[in-house]
């Protein structure tokens, strides 16, 4: 009987320690970062440079935290607008979206007044505001969270 009651207390024991273990996996996904990028920092423009665009500054991955590239200039090219590269949250993770060149999406439309036709940008016409930012900063607007803030 003493035989029994010491099995029963072993099973018992060894099936309590069985439950209690926890499995845990970590996988690592290629260009998927776990951790939020901080928020941007606010960066004074530079005046415009003829024949540049300025790229906004931004948080980069580094091995296992985040550091801050500054904004720097690049050169424009015609017929194209410059796009640029954001953080973006995806499949659990965050993910960089690199910048881009994107071809300028030109359509004519008659001017009234002097009864001829002109060419302008789409993007321009957002918000009813044409041509604001564009030709200060190639393009460029404020970067995202900074006009809540009064930064732009």
């Amino acid at each position: 009987m003493r035989l029994i009651a010491i099995l029963l207390a072993a099973v018992a024991a060894a099936a309590s320690v069985g439950a209690s273990a926890q499995v845990s996996v970590n996988i690592n996904v290629p260009g998927l970062i776990t951790v939020a990028p901080p928020p941007p920092r606010y960066e004074v423009v530079p005046a415009p440079r003829a024949g540049f665009v300025w790229v906004p500054g931004n948080w980069r991955w580094q091995q296992n935290a985040y550091g801050w590239r500054a904004g720097y200039w690049e050169r424009a090219r015609p017929d194209y607008v410059y796009a640029p590269g954001r953080w973006v949250q995806a499949d659990g993770g965050w993910r960089w979206a690199e910048p881009d060149w994107r071809r300028a999406e030109r359509r004519a439309y008659r001017n009234e007044r002097n009864d001829h036709y002109e060419h302008y940008d789409r993007r321009d016409d957002r918000h009813g505001h044409r041509g604001h930012d564009d030709d200060r900063h190639g393009g460029y607007h404020c970067p995202p969270g900074q006009a809540k803030k009064g930064n732009c």
